[in-house]
């Protein structure tokens, strides 16, 4: 049972890496969350048999689930109608055919089908947000943090590498500006990624990308939801164990997005929620990496990041052609 007196700690532990990597990113350009994930890393061993331990725990758990149900009050439905039903189902496809494609390599590759729905759902989706939000509803097993992790790392480099190769090839495709945002929003892994690409194009592509891009951040919670009903069935035929019920985490989520689909939010309680979220899920990920075992990622391989850049190419070329067709 957790106390206030032995989750302070660990809590301020997270909270101090927290803000370097904020500090680090605005300095130094990177993506905060890769800059928590490695000075979290670095920091793993006050995870072992200290203080800090229980609350490093609650922080890559509960301060995690908290951060993914603040996204909802970024999203309003809205969005999606200002988007368009074609590339709403564009969208939609790409999302659902990466997470097969994942699935699928990663059967071949002799990986867990569910690294695979990891992976796939943080390339189709938001990347480490989303890979956080699935992981959260995944069994547990001693592998979990590990494949976490891994997904994190690999998708946030894979996203930054994306944000500047993206606006080239949309160049070399002589795709216009409408075009260009509709790719950058569709196929870049992470929101900051996707705004640094977008305008530096213009701002018509950076609005568009961004646009695109919280519409794929509004599909998480149908994902997440339809990946814990996938989980119950199959605890349900092939198990007595109890199947994991419906975070709360999810049901806030809903709830937030609702809230702002349905009432004019002024903008700045959205901004606001919207910073606390970005800061709950960067301290989460300096949590997840104080938890890491370096043995455990050296031993798993390359097989997980030739994983992700599969998926990535994948939900890459299936946009530029859909775009480049139009």
């Amino acid at each position: 049972m957790y106390t206030i007196k032995t989750l302070i700690p660990g809590i301020s532990l997270a909270i101090i890496v927290g803000l370097a990597a904020l500090f680090l990113s605005e300095h130094y350009g990177a993506p905060s969350m890769l800059f928590a994930l490695l000075l979290g890393i670095g920091l793993s061993f006050l995870y072992e048999d200290t203080q800090c331990k229980a609350g490093i725990e609650f922080t890559a758990s509960h301060i995690l689930r908290f951060g993914v149900a603040m996204l909802g009050l970024r999203i309003a439905l809205s969005d999606l109608l200002t988007l368009g039903w074609k590339t709403a189902i564009l969208l939609i496809v790409a999302i659902i055919t990466t997470i097969f494609v994942g699935i699928i390599i990663a059967k071949l590759m002799g990986l867990q089908k569910r690294f695979g729905v990891l992976t796939g759902g943080a390339v189709g989706i938001c990347g480490a947000s989303a890979a956080m939000a699935i992981a959260a509803v995944l069994p547990d097993n001693k592998y979990k943090d590990r494949d976490t992790l891994l997904t994190i790392i690999g998708v946030t480099a894979l996203s930054t590498l994306s944000m500047v190769v993206y606006p080239i090839i949309a160049a070399q495709f002589n795709l216009d500006q409408l075009q260009t945002g509709i790719f950058l929003g569709a196929t870049i892994h992470d929101v900051a990624q996707v705004v640094g690409a977008g305008y530096s194009v213009s701002d018509q592509s950076g609005d568009l990308a961004t646009l695109t891009k919280l519409v794929r951040v509004a599909f998480l919670m149908p994902i997440v939801i339809s990946i814990l009903i996938v989980i119950k069935l199959k605890f349900k035929h092939s198990s007595s164990s109890k199947a994991p019920g419906i975070p709360g985490f999810l049901i806030v989520f809903v709830v937030l997005m609702s809230v702002n689909s349905a009432f004019a939010i002024p903008p700045q309680i959205t901004e606001y929620a919207s910073q606390i979220s970005r800061f709950a899920l960067v301290i989460s990920i300096a949590a997840i990496g104080m938890k890491s075992n370096l043995k455990q990622l050296v031993e798993v391989g390359a097989k997980p990041i030739l994983l992700l850049l599969f998926e990535t190419l994948w939900i890459a070329t299936l946009i530029l052609i859909c775009v480049y067709l139009q």
